[in-house]
């Protein structure tokens, strides 16, 4: 069965640029920008032009410097907004305005202090403007996760009938489950009578943690654009990850969903994106954290050692991570320090393992966790040399 394509949206230079303390000047957006492209995004969100002159000659700039992704701008359902989003995208080869509105009741009356008719009107009126200057209108119906559904379905059908070329149905405050989340994607399905002329595309937040779960169920229920950002980062607990999202729909190929991610670039660009930005990688991250491929666990190890899949579901190599790791501890078991003894040149039998792997445990409880340099001390221990003296009449058996 042929595979449907997943349009990748990166928004790190825009939603994950937000973060406090994550701002990057031109000069380093631009840097990013090329590495997105590299990596095979679809799409890059640079910037929000209104917002600030530094974001306004940042998509100037990102437009100038890259070829093949669209390069998009943020903007309100604001004439003045849009204006300034046209001007900064003139030298893009391939250009997207993205505008919108509340969505939500919550929004429209406690955010925009205005009615659903008013809303509709407005983000109708603001594609079709946006659309004198460029072919390619995304609208985004913001708080849609909180949005009355038949309200939703509406403001979708009357902004594809302005021009509306994608539609994002975005989880703003990461509030819904995932089975709701699909669920919502597929009433819009069912209920938009014009759906089939523009791409639907989804963007969660993850202040539950489900950002990239409900993200999955979207595109499982037909959205075909994914809007992420590397490493997760953004508002509050960050957005959908790129490298969670990609490697999911790789992992489970029966989902028939691909991307034009180059995913043997998703490592260094999470260091580049993590050291530009001054924003540190959870250890135990998925994809990218530096656990993400360790074993520590005895019977982990031992398992891992036998088959790798018995432990790992994806190869490190596939995400440019060079290999997997044996981490020495005081949970570690035989198999796991024999194997790195082995790697370090040498090889002791069974009742030689026996007294090292006892020295080995007292160690780890002292030093939590054993290097390279330990190991060759270990097998110096007095008892060990002793051992080994005895029986092959020399210090140890190199390999």
């Amino acid at each position: 069965m042929s595979k449907d394509r997943v349009y990748i949206f990166d928004t790190t230079l825009r939603d994950g640029e937000q973060v406090p303390g994550c701002q990057l000047n031109t000069e380093e957006k631009v840097i990013v920008a090329k590495q997105l492209e590299a990596l095979g995004v679809d799409v890059i969100e640079a910037g929000f032009p209104v917002s600030s002159p530094g974001d306004f000659n940042s998509v100037v700039e990102i437009s100038r410097n890259v070829t093949e992704p669209v390069v998009c701008a943020l903007t309100r359902a604001k004439v003045v907004d849009i204006d300034c989003a046209a001007q900064a995208l003139h030298l893009a080869k391939r250009k997207r305005i993205h505008t919108g509105i509340g969505s939500s009741d919550i929004h429209i009356q406690h955010k925009l202090k205005s009615t659903r008719e008013k809303v509709l009107e407005q983000g109708i009126s603001a594609v079709k403007y946006a659309r004198r200057f460029v072919d390619d209108v995304e609208f985004f119906c913001e708080d849609a996760g909180r949005a009355d559904l038949e309200f939703l379905a509406l403001m979708v059908e009357g902004v594809i009938a302005a021009g509306a070329t994608v539609v994002n149905i975005p989880d703003t405050t990461g509030y819904t489950l995932p089975w709701q989340f699909g669920e919502r994607i597929k009433y819009l399905y069912d209920n938009v009578p014009n759906i089939d002329k523009a791409i639907i595309s989804v963007h969660c937040h993850n202040d539950l943690g489900m950002a990239t779960a409900n993200s999955i169920s979207g595109l499982a229920n037909g959205a075909r654009q994914v809007e992420v950002t590397i490493n997760g980062i953004g508002e509050r607990a960050g957005n959908t990850s790129l490298e969670e999202v990609v490697m999911t729909l790789k992992s489970h190929p029966y989902l028939n969903l691909e991307t034009n991610i180059n995913t043997k670039g998703i490592y260094a660009m999470s260091k580049m994106v993590s050291h530009m930005m001054n924003m540190p990688v959870q250890p135990n991250k998925a994809i990218v954290g530096k656990n993400a491929f360790s074993h520590s666990s005895g019977i982990h190890q031992d398992g891992f050692l036998k088959h790798r899949e018995n432990y790992e579901i994806i190869d490190p190599e596939d995400v440019g991570v060079p290999s997997s790791l044996i981490l020495l501890t005081a949970r570690s078991g035989r198999a796991a320090l024999t194997h790195r003894l082995q790697v370090l040149g040498y090889k002791f039998d069974k009742d030689e393992m026996e007294v090292i792997y006892m020295h080995f445990l007292e160690m780890a409880d002292r030093k939590k966790q054993i290097e390279d340099e330990d190991l060759f001390e270990l097998v110096k221990i007095d008892e060990v040399e002793a051992l080994l003296s005895t029986k092959t009449g020399k210090s140890k058996d190199v390999l």
